[in-house]
């Protein structure tokens, strides 16, 4: 059993109703194994990055504390985004249902073919960026970088908080 440990995880969507599937999402994650749900982000709206024409994407982050090794958490993350009705068929940054990776796990930096940490995208991205430090916004990555300077140097261009709100337009939880 792994020590309890601190991790930040992406959630995206863009197919469906994108912040229903968010915030489902959200509720599925407090009910990973060996792991909490300490933090929730707001949810933001932001421009598809990809292939041809999408939908914009909902997006937010999440924290967690957990014993699961980073494999155990990707597999974990993985049979989630099957739940919520993702198929992976190779396409890059394609449409999706949902979308979850993990961005920081402790303070591990690793490279491996299946798994890196940090995501190597989460400094490039401001849809990553402002959800996080919206939930831990004196996070410093595994390099001593703080992700508030990261932050000014994306800007919030293309990005919106917005409220999710269901079918009837009510402001869900």
């Amino acid at each position: 059993m792994h020590r309890w440990t601190p991790a930040y995880v992406g959630l995206g969507s863009n197919m469906g109703e994108p912040s229903e599937q968010v915030i489902a999402a959200f509720e599925a994650l407090a009910e990973l194994p060996d792991s909490r749900l300490l933090a929730r982000s707001p949810l933001y709206r932001s421009a598809p990055i990809g292939p041809g024409e999408q939908p914009w994407y909902v997006n937010a982050a999440a924290g967690l504390l957990t014993r699961r090794s980073p494999d155990q958490l990707l597999d974990d993350l993985l049979g989630l985004e099957r739940e919520f009705g993702r198929r992976r068929d190779g396409q890059r940054w394609g449409p999706r249902t949902l979308d979850l990776d993990i961005l920081l796990y402790g303070q591990l930096a690793m490279a491996e073919p299946r798994l890196v940490i940090p995501h190597p995208q989460l400094t490039n991205r401001n849809f990553v960026v402002y959800p996080l430090l919206r939930i831990a916004p004196y996070l410093q990555l595994p390099d001593g970088r703080k992700l508030s300077a990261i932050r000014h140097q994306l800007g919030s261009d293309g990005l919106e908080e917005i409220l999710p709100t269901d079918a009837t337009g009510d402001v869900l939880p």
